[in-house]
Order: C-alpha cells, then structure tokens, then sequence
C-alpha cells in the first residue's frame, strides 16, 4: 500500500496563512518528488509547487511564487507547504503528488485525496 494523505487545510480569511502537510503511508518520501497541486470549481488542476527527491530542487507557479514555500522534512516522511498572503484565488482543494522527478515523462502515479483551503471573509 503506498498512500499520500493531506492535512492542514481549512477556512482562512484573505491574506492569512495556512501550513498543508504530505505525509507518506507504506513508502518513504526519500526517493520521490513530491507535487502540489489544487482545483477549484470550473478550473483546470493546477501544479503550484514541487520539491526534488535527490537534487531538492523546488519550483513554484507564477500566481504563488513568493507566497508559497514548500520543504521536507529532515526525516524524510512529510513534505510541506506553507500558503501565506492567501487571496480568494487560492481557495480550492489541494493535493500532493509522488512522482520520480518534478519533471516527470508520466502523470504522478501516486495521489493523497486532497484537503480543502477556503479563503473567504
């Protein structure tokens, strides 16, 4: 069983902040490339972060650059993402993705089952 389960995430008012958590279940983090992604009603999903497995290269979307920051933890079981100056914008549900590389050939064959980031005033 190799299973990705998110947390963190929940009602927050525009420019509040929000840690989401990736946390593996049967695999380790180590070898893999961890993705964030989000979907809102009527929009396409969208990548707004990765970080590397070996290099721990990180890359960001345009719209969340400088507001988002995603790390691993040392012990190498969760990977984060920090969501800051949120704006209406940000609110969908947000998944984390396995894959070999932030740059995969193929979509990310493991997928946790999302957790729902609302801004609202």
């Amino acid at each position: 069983q190799m299973q990705l389960e998110e947390s963190g995430g929940g009602l927050v008012q525009p420019g509040g902040s929000l840690k989401l958590s990736c946390a593996a279940s049967g695999f380790s983090l180590e070898y893999y490339a961890i993705h964030w992604f989000r979907q809102a009603p009527g929009k396409e999903r969208e990548e707004v972060s990765c970080i590397g497995s070996m290099d721990g290269g990180t890359k960001y979307a345009d719209s969340v650059k400088g507001r988002f920051t995603i790390a691993r933890e040392n012990g190498k079981t969760t990977v984060y993402l920090q969501i800051s100056s949120l704006k209406f914008e940000d609110t969908g549900r947000y998944y984390c993705a396995a894959s070999p590389s932030c740059t995969p050939r193929f979509p990310p064959p493991y997928w946790g089952q999302g957790t729902q980031v609302t801004v609202s005033s």
